[in-house]
Order: C-alpha cells, then structure tokens, then sequence
C-alpha cells in the first residue's frame, strides 16, 4: 500500500520569493498604470481603430480565460475519469483556473472603457446575445470551482469532490464553448463565421492550460525543493503532445472547410499568403513553434526525456497560443468586410481595404498586467493554504510503480 499524499504550505520568508513576489506585483502595478494612460488620453494612444476594435489586450485576455478553462482539466482527469495519479494535481490545477480567468477577465474589463456598466450587463441580460451568455459562465466557473477546491481540501467533503469535479468540468466545457461562440457566431466577419470555433476552442484550451500548469508546476516544485517524480512530467507531456496534435487537426479541417467555399478564398488566401504580419503569425508562431516544434520534442526519444526540454515545448505551445489569438482575433478584423459581394468597395472610412494595426506598448502593458495578477495571485495563495503536495515522486504518485531491486550482498563463505 503506498503511503498517503500529504500538503503543506510554501514557507515564503527567503528573499527569493519575496523578490519573485515583488516583481510580480510590479509588472501589475506597470499593467495598471498602462490602463490608466489609456483610459486619462483616450484609445488614441492605442493601436486600435474603427476597424480593430479588439487589439493586444483581447489577445492575451481571450487566451488566459480559454487556458483557465483548459488548465482545471488536469482536475477533471483525477476526480472525474479516476486516474490517481492526477489526483494530487487538482489542488493546484483549481487554483491556477481560478486565477487565470481573474487575469484575464481584469484585461478584458479594464479594456472596455467603462468597466463599471458591466453592472448594468449583467442586470439587463439579452438572451439573444452570446456576450450576455458569458456574464452568466464567468461567474459561475469561478464558484464551481471554488466549491471543488473546498471538496478536495476539506476531508468531510472528500466524498463529494467527484460530483463538484463532474460539475466544474461541465461548466468550463460550457464556458470554452461560449467564448469560441463569441467569433462563431459573429457571421459579419468571414474569418470568424464558423461552427468549429466552438470544439476548436475547446482543444486549444486543453493544450493552452495544460502548457501553463506544466512550467508552474516544474517551477513550484524546483524553487521550493520538492521531489517531482519522472513520471508525473513524463504522462502531462505526453497528453500535452496529444492535445497539440489534436489543435493541429482542427486547424487544418478549419482552413480546409474554409477553402472549400469560393466566398472565403479571399480570406483564406489573407491568412495564408498574403497577410504580412498575420501570415507570419500564422506559419511561424502559431504552426511551427506552437505545433510541429513542440510534437517533435514531445515525442522525440532523448529530448522528450528532458526536464528543460518539456519546458521549452510547454513554452512554445503558450507563444503559440497568443500568436493563434492575435492570428484569430486581430487578423479576423483586419481583413475587409464584404459589405457588397461581387463588388469592390471603396469609402473615405477605407471601406474594402485591409486595416492597419501595430499594438502600442500601454496595450502589451495591460495584456502583461493580467497575466501578474494571476501569477500573483498563485504565489500568494501556495503561501497560505496546502495546495502543493510535499513530494511527487514516483513512489508515491504512480500506481504502477516499482521500486528498484535491491542487490543482495555476497557474504563470505
């Protein structure tokens, strides 16, 4: 019988946490100062326009809300599906969602302009809008996945954590699908008018949230002295090659069913040949470091076997994520709309023209901004409450495990 999983709390007094913890907190404070800039001077200081209404801020605020989605999956595997040995993962899977969909939703608050009529969206509701949908999962991730943090902490509770697990991953299923919905549904814009947004989502989330709790798990345990067993890294980055190899396949059937229709061959031919910056984004940032680098060092047989090498495809796979979201969200606005089919439009408002956008540094302030509070948030809570179990190796986590045979010692005859 192996023996039990037990927690702790990080002790947080050396200088290296609180400078870590100091660094954080300033990066949020610069995120903060680069909204009040933009807020005190007008969006003019952005690189947004009337036609890229949605700039940098949305991409990292879409990214860090589809990956909170996708980071709770690690969860989900352990108290929904029963694999043990995820099970002493979910404390720190919970808490990261919790606190990426925090982040991201302060970047996408503080991006709007007036982040208090957000009281007046969510007391007026309009069923028909996929927007007001949203007011009503955010809200409800964050407590489902509260009372799943409860259930697996408090040990009156244990009991029930399959059925809070069961329920927080409904629910982020649901909330994955709402924010795919929100370009799926918009059928004004050719680069967005797609049903596969919505399961396309879903698959860059697991690969996205994934990336994520692997390079802060490696460094939680690393900075704080811990034992990460083999193979705990060996199964999440053989699932995270998995789930890349699934992005891929959705982004190939995307364009694929895109190219099947004479209407999107514009498009298609933007993203794919001729979109400059986008087209870039596309090929180098979002395929080759975000899919095929990370599959091949996933699966390769020396490399795949390596702690920094894990790291560097986890890595790549996020800067693939937020090159997807800049692909997806900017270069989906970027191209014209067809507002007269058949026809060439032209206007003094560039009406038929591909739209010029370079993010301005306020924009990437904000969007890093986000991204500190969450990690903020993380580095705190781990210093408060147990939610990191005291050693993972492979003794204790792997139900397969054995232990190396001992060698008997020869006696003298």
């Amino acid at each position: 019988m192996k023996p039990a999983i037990h927690y702790s709390t990080v002790e947080g007094r050396s200088l290296a946490y609180w400078g870590l913890l100091g660094f954080l907190s300033f990066v949020l404070l610069l995120g903060l100062g680069a909204t009040w800039v933009m807020e005190h001077n007008g969006h003019h200081v952005t690189g947004m326009n009337n036609h890229v209404i949605w700039g940098m801020p949305h991409v990292f605020a879409v990214f860090m809300i589809i990956a909170a989605s996708g980071i709770l999956n690690v969860a989900s595997i352990g108290s929904v599906f029963g694999r043990k040995m995820y099970k002493p993962l979910g404390r720190l899977s919970a808490l990261l969602a919790f606190a990426f969909l925090a982040g991201g939703l302060m970047v996408l608050m503080l991006d709007l302009g007036r982040p208090d009529r957000l009281v007046i969206a969510a007391t007026y509701l309009n069923p028909k809008s996929v927007f007001a949908w949203n007011i009503l999962l955010y809200p409800g991730f964050f407590l489902a996945v509260l009372v799943y943090v409860w259930f697996m902490m408090e040990r009156r509770m244990n009991k029930y954590s399959h059925q809070a697990g069961l329920f927080a991953f409904i629910w982020r299923l649901l909330l994955t699908t709402g924010t795919g919905s929100i370009f799926g549904f918009i059928v004004a814009r050719q680069g967005y008018d797609a049903a596969i947004m919505a399961p396309m989502f879903i698959i860059m989330s697991f690969g996205f949230g994934l990336a994520i709790y692997i390079l802060t798990l490696m460094a939680a345990y690393r900075w704080t002295g811990r034992e990460l067993g083999d193979s705990v890294l060996r199964t999440l980055k053989n699932l995270l090659g998995v789930f890349v190899a699934a992005i891929f396949y959705f982004v190939f059937v995307f364009h694929l069913t895109s190219l099947y229709g004479t209407e999107n061959h514009g498009i298609e031919r933007f993203i794919l040949m001729e979109g400059g910056i986008y087209t870039q984004m596309f090929w180098i940032g979002w395929v080759i470091i975000g899919m095929l680098l990370p599959m091949a060092i996933v699966y390769h047989p020396s490399m795949g076997k390596s702690r920094n090498w894990i790291g560097i495809a986890s890595a790549m796979v996020i800067v693939g994520g937020l090159a997807s979201m800049y692909v997806i969200i900017i270069g989906g606005q970027a191209y014209p709309m067809p507002i007269f089919p058949g026809y060439e439009a032209s206007s003094s408002f560039l009406d038929g023209q591909v739209a010029q956008y370079a993010p301005s540094i306020w924009e990437i302030g904000l969007g890093l901004g986000g991204v500190a509070l969450a990690l903020v948030m993380t580095t705190f809570a781990i210093k408060v409450l147990p939610f990191l179990p005291n050693s993972l190796e492979d003794a204790l986590v792997d139900p397969h495990h054995k232990p190396a045979p001992v060698e008997a010692e020869a006696t003298a005859g």
